[in-house]
């Protein structure tokens, strides 16, 4: 039976990255995937992205820094585009990738500035 704080991650998680997204995500699930998706939505949600420390807008400015310099694509358009539900504006997320490529290089930040435009040309409905 699921916890108490795997409920309020899934909520939240799908609030986020869309119901859709996350549905799908265990959908596509295996015997062998379906235990990160579990410990994703209730460690990384449940636990963490729940607590009343940072707003969600500053989780997604943190989280887009951190992906983008850990170099991970897939992750970084699904946050640019939850960024932007969270209240971040393109503008912005624009200087946070200026800053990772300051402190990271500029290959992070030019892969993630061809990234975020994905992202946006996704929601723009331009893919």
């Amino acid at each position: 039976m699921p916890s108490e704080i795997y409920e309020r991650g899934l909520a939240l998680r799908k609030e986020v990255l869309g119901a859709e997204y996350v549905e799908r995500s265990f959908a596509n699930a295996d015997a062998f995937s379906t235990a990160i998706q579990e410990l994703s939505t209730e460690y990384c949600w449940g636990t963490i992205w729940s607590r009343d420390g940072l707003s969600r807008r500053d989780r997604s400015l943190l989280n887009i820094g951190m992906i983008s310099a850990l170099n991970r694509p897939h992750e970084l358009k699904l946050h640019v585009k939850a960024a932007l539900s969270n209240g971040l504006t393109r503008d912005e997320i624009k200087e946070a990738i200026l800053q990772v490529a300051v402190y990271c290089g500029i290959p992070a930040g030019l892969d993630s500035t061809r990234l975020a435009r994905e992202a946006f040309a996704e929601l723009d409905g331009l893919d």
